[in-house]
């Protein structure tokens, strides 16, 4: 019998990002890695549970969920979030950031200061600034001042920042411009918390812990995972939960690695040759004639 593998998802460390697998071990991802891996016949994803708890009754979650939790777990495990705000007395001091994806693609938000930049990473921010430090009400005000008076989103979904990631600035100077410009707008803004004090526009670029320079365009996104399907390419980036794939004769392919967690894993079999069998969303427009 074929050995069985969960994985937990992708983390990202000072020596770069690595899956998680059920257990506790960790798999590096430098680039050119093979990554491969299937989906047996007749499986089906189950819920992961919440807060280190497993689901109680295993319920079945949709193969597209990024969560991959039922309702019940989902809501069990925002219960005590910061980012779904139902943690107002958080001791620990806060930092403001703002974050950029793309062109026309920046966003404020909040991170523990002990986590450093582990929320850029995750988020796969291309390039950021630290904006102001503070208590977590403080740095919450902040975030709102900002929506409110720049018209800042707080959010920008996964699908937006992985359609523009091959058609990106070539140089850090062009991807930090936007910041540099948006915190000097920021700053000035009157209104701050007096609490929360205010950090120099220093931008700091991942486009190289990515490994986004000079990637190839790629071909689209893989929608969900199925039974019976299969991936296997060579990893030439990556960026948040996202792992960029050479698939093969498919060209470069986005794997959001949220979509393997709840799912039972095997070998692709045979020798890893390159490929893709889940279904895939082609990207709407060529990535170079997006801006």
């Amino acid at each position: 019998m074929a050995q069985v593998w969960k994985c937990s998802g992708l983390r990202w460390s000072p020596a770069g990002p690595a899956l998680v697998w059920d257990g506790g071990r960790r798999s590096a991802l430098p680039w050119g890695k093979r990554v491969g891996f299937a989906v047996p016949e007749g499986s089906a994803r189950q819920c992961v549970g919440a807060r280190g708890h497993a689901c109680p009754t295993r319920a079945a979650v949709p193969g597209r969920s990024t969560g991959a939790r039922c309702e019940e777990c989902a809501r069990l495990d925002r219960a005590h979030s910061v980012a779904a705000d139902t943690i107002a007395d958080d001791p620990r001091p806060y930092r403001v950031y703002l974050a950029w994806f793309g062109p026309g693609m920046v966003k404020v938000g909040i991170t523990a200061v002990e986590r450093g930049s582990a929320r850029l990473l995750e988020q796969g921010a291309v390039c950021f600034s630290w904006l102001g430090t503070g208590p977590l009400m403080a740095a919450r005000r902040t975030e709102e001042l900002l929506r409110a008076a720049l018209q800042v989103p707080d959010r920008i979904p996964y699908a937006e920042k992985r359609a523009v990631r091959s058609a990106l600035p070539g140089t850090g100077e062009e991807r930090a411009a936007q910041v540099r410009e948006l915190h000097a707008r920021a700053v000035a803004l009157s209104g701050w918390p007096e609490s929360l004090r205010p950090e120099p526009c220093e931008v700091v670029d991942h486009a190289g812990v990515f490994g986004l320079a000079g990637v190839s365009s790629a071909l689209g996104e893989v929608v969900e995972l199925v039974p019976g399907g299969r991936v296997s390419g060579e990893l030439v980036a990556a960026a948040g939960p996202d792992l960029h794939l050479a698939a093969g004769g498919r060209g470069v392919v986005v794997l959001d690695t949220r979509l393997m967690t709840g799912w039972e894993l095997v070998s692709p079999g045979g020798a890893m040759a390159a490929g893709l069998t889940f279904p895939l969303r082609e990207f709407r427009h060529p990535q170079e004639g997006l801006f």
